[in-house]
């Protein structure tokens, strides 16, 4: 393995961070994807703020 393509996140972003493109279709089924990956993202957010509150910060107050 190349060092140089182990860091190569180019793909990655240009993934992520793409424009509209107006000649792609927009189906219910991409929609509905979408839909629940933000929701599953948010409870894994709300989750993670919810385990320091309990775990990390008790910890420091002791």
């Amino acid at each position: 393995m190349n060092g140089k393509n182990l860091f190569n996140f180019g793909p990655v972003l240009g993934y992520y961070f793409r424009r509209h493109d107006p000649t792609r279709k927009n189906n219910f089924n991409m929609k509905t994807m979408h839909f629940i990956n933000k929701l599953s993202l948010a409870m894994f957010l709300v989750c993670l703020v919810v385990m320091l509150f309990r775990y990390v910060i008790p910890a420091f107050t002791h």
